[in-house]
C-alpha cells in the first residue's frame, strides 16, 4: 500500500473539480446527514483521555480520501490536509486533520463487521438514490501519451 510520487497529489486536480463541481451542496443534501446517521452508531473503542478527534471524523475524512482514491492512510493525510477547509464545512475537526497513525489505530481497532454493516447500509441507500442522479465514467485512450514530448493520455469523460 506504498504511495508512490506521482500520486502524492492524489487527486487534487480531481477532487478540486468535484468540490468545484456542487460535491458540497450533494454531501450536505444527501450523503452527509445520511452518513451521519449510519456511523453514528458505531462503537468508540477508543478510551476517553485518549479522544482528540472525533470517530465521525476520522471515518468521514477516510471515508471521503478512499472515494478519490486514496489507497493507504498517509494517502488519507495527505487528502485531508489537502482539503482541509472543505472537510471543515461540515465536520468539526477541533485538532484539525487526524494524522496517518491516528488513523490506523482508529481503523485497527473498529470492530470490522460493525463498520462493514453501517457502510453498506449507507451504500444501499446511496445506490437507491431518487431518479435525477447523474452516472459519470470516465476513460483513458491507451497509448495517446507522448513520453518523448511529455504529453499526458487523453481522458473521456460521460455523464448520463
Amino acid at each position: 500500500m506504498a504511495s508512490s510520487g506521482s500520486r502524492s497529489g492524489l487527486s487534487s486536480a480531481r477532487s478540486t473539480r468535484r468540490a468545484a463541481s456542487g460535491s458540497r451542496a450533494k454531501w450536505n443534501s444527501l450523503a452527509g446527514p445520511a452518513f451521519r446517521a449510519h456511523v453514528a452508531d458505531l462503537p468508540d473503542p477508543r478510551v476517553d483521555r485518549a479522544k482528540r478527534h472525533g470517530l465521525l471524523d476520522i471515518v468521514t475524512v477516510a471515508v471521503c480520501a478512499v472515494l478519490c482514491e486514496a489507497d493507504s492512510r498517509v494517502d488519507v493525510e495527505r487528502f485531508g490536509r489537502a482539503k482541509e477547509a472543505w472537510l471543515r464545512t461540515f465536520l468539526e475537526l477541533p485538532n484539525g486533520i487526524p494524522s496517518h497513525d491516528t488513523c490506523g489505530r482508529v481503523f485497527a481497532a473498529l470492530d470490522p463487521a460493525v463498520f462493514e454493516a453501517a457502510f453498506l447500509a449507507w451504500v444501499r441507500l446511496l445506490a437507491a438514490a431518487p431518479p435525477g442522479a447523474v452516472a459519470i465514467d470516465g476513460k483513458t485512450a491507451r497509448r495517446s501519451h507522448d513520453r518523448a514530448t511529455g504529453r499526458p493520455p487523453l481522458h473521456r469523460v460521460s455523464a448520463w
